[in-house]
């Protein structure tokens, strides 16, 4: 069963990172990785929780950081070194056929910090707003997703590495949410 899971995950991964190429997507997803692409909208994140909460947004600020913290290290340390799969673009039956558009990096590659991290601030600050911005969900899970996909086509993670990780980090963000709402008594 293992094997047929991982062989549809490179199945996957191989339509993903060679059947989509394109000149646009291979500038879109290497710039969707950067953080100085996604830094500003988290800062915004930030401005509007000070806009709602008042002083009582440094118990946004800090449930948000203890949140980053927690889901990267639970990915890239806990899981990475408990599963210790190779990256797409180290493996060596898969190498040359990898369309690597960016650094592949030495550690491994399931589950990815980028989908658990990117996931897990969306759903964080969607349940802290949703009464004042109840339609965010959506399109914050769209952008984690956006983030989350282009691991896969710039040839750096498999898709189960992602979806993984997006699940855990919904997980991880919603529960941080309820602690933090608790906080500033948000029903």
């Amino acid at each position: 069963m293992l094997d047929t899971l991982k062989q549809i995950d490179t199945e996957w991964f191989l339509a993903i990172n060679n059947g989509w190429q394109n000149a646009f997507m291979d500038w879109l997803c290497p710039w969707l990785r950067q953080p100085k692409t996604w830094i500003p909208l988290y800062a915004l994140a930030l401005w509007v929780s000070w806009k709602v909460f008042g002083k009582q947004s440094l118990w946004v600020l800090i449930g948000a950081g203890l949140l980053v913290l927690i889901s990267d290290q639970f990915s890239a340390n806990l899981v990475k070194n408990t599963f210790e799969r190779l990256r797409p673009c180290n493996d060596p039956l898969l190498k040359t056929k990898v369309h690597l558009l960016t650094y592949c990096g030495g550690g491994y590659s399931f589950m990815s910090a980028h989908a658990t991290n990117h996931f897990a601030i969306a759903v964080y600050f969607s349940m802290l707003f949703k009464r004042r911005l109840p339609r965010m969900l959506p399109y914050a899970l769209i952008w984690a997703a956006s983030i989350a996909l282009s691991q896969v086509y710039v040839g750096v993670h498999y898709p189960f590495d992602v979806i993984c990780g997006a699940i855990t980090g919904c997980v991880f963000g919603y529960f941080a949410s309820v602690l933090v709402s608790k906080k500033l008594e948000i029903k």
